[in-house]
């Protein structure tokens, strides 16, 4: 393990003081300082092999969550880290600021976050042109979503400007309809929404393929908190417009597993330790209904490597982290590596 990973306890102690959002920003700069330096060492242990997943090659089966880096400001950094892959986003046709300040929360007692940040990017076509001077060789995916103040009769409109924005530079592109940051975003969800939305997206996928020579797969991003009967609705409408992959799942608004802290009425999405079992009761579950070459990428409360192995045990082909890098540090990416390498 590298120094910074030995090191993040105590680095850890003072981040925690700083507010939750600040600490973040402070991350992300620090991590592009370093790495740009020379400094910043891996955390892949040995005999990692790489995955082909997507029609795509993995370097190893970490990826980092969206929301991580909503700029693509820093993907060359976690690329040194070890990700095997980066996604990027939530992006927008425009730039947003997102909600009001304060909108992100530490739960430590619960190994957990909520944040109501609300799609705050600088607009997609920024992040295309920071992801065209890229030099990382880890996969990288672009999460595209639509601006607070479109409303979702013309949603598709939005995520259209982004899918052709972020075409030429994503290695994959995942459709986020699950976030409850943005107003009615989860609507998309419900069966005709999502039909006419990826039935459109896969159309124009179609003829950007064609424009480009190249297939870049689009997949969706759910919720961890769908009933039975819309995770059948789902998979249905999944298998009929071949759908390349689904990542499952996004943060929750249930509070079940953190009643009685002072921070749990706080608005927005749970992650975290909360959320480990359920998204990988969602994995399971969609593993079941959908066809068998459809990959499912698994994030939700990843904290450990046994985390890991049991989404990829439920049926995940490659994992993803955000908040259990915020409890564990880069740690977390060497401890994932080492335990998925058998699997």
């Amino acid at each position: 393990m590298s120094l910074a990973a030995q090191t993040y306890p105590l680095l850890k102690s003072l981040l925690f003081r700083l507010d939750a959002e600040r600490a973040h920003e402070w991350t992300t700069r620090m991590m592009r300082i370093t790495h740009s330096l020379g400094l910043l060492g891996s955390e892949v242990p040995g005999e990692v092999k790489p995955v082909n997943v997507l029609g795509l090659t993995f370097p190893n089966v970490l990826g980092l969550a969206a929301g991580m880096d909503k700029s693509a400001s820093c993907v060359d950094a976690w690329g040194a880290v070890g990700f095997g892959f980066v996604e990027v986003g939530t992006l927008t046709p425009r730039p947003q600021p997102g909600n009001p300040k304060p909108r992100l929360f530490r739960l430590p007692q619960h190994d957990a976050l909520i944040n109501r940040m609300g799609f705050n990017n600088p607009g997609i076509q920024s992040a295309v042109a920071r992801l065209q001077k890229r030099k990382t060789k880890a996969i990288v995916g672009v999460n595209i979503g639509k601006n607070f103040d479109t409303p979702n009769e013309r949603a598709v409109d939005d995520y259209l400007i982004c899918l052709k924005a972020a075409y030429a530079v994503a290695d994959y592109i995942a459709v986020n309809i699950s976030s409850p940051n943005t107003k009615g975003l989860r609507d998309l969800q419900e069966e005709d929404a999502i039909r006419r939305l990826v039935s459109t997206l896969k159309e124009e996928q179609a003829n950007l393929q064609k424009e480009h020579g190249k297939k870049v797969p689009v997949l969706v991003k759910i919720a961890p908190d769908l009933q039975p009967a819309q995770i059948e609705a789902l998979a249905r409408v999944f298998n009929e417009q071949g759908i390349d992959g689904v990542i499952a799942t996004n943060t929750t608004i249930s509070r079940v597993a953190v009643q009685g802290h002072p921070l749990a009425d706080q608005a927005g999405g749970l992650s975290g330790a909360p959320v480990t079992q359920r998204s990988t009761e969602v994995i399971r579950a969609f593993r079941g209904l959908l066809h068998p070459a459809t990959p499912i990428i698994g994030v939700g409360g990843i904290l450990s490597g046994a985390h890991a192995c049991e989404k990829l045990a439920a049926g995940a082909a490659l994992v993803q982290v955000y908040s259990g890098l915020v409890y564990r540090g880069p740690r977390l990416v060497h401890d994932v590596l080492a335990a998925t390498r058998s699997v």
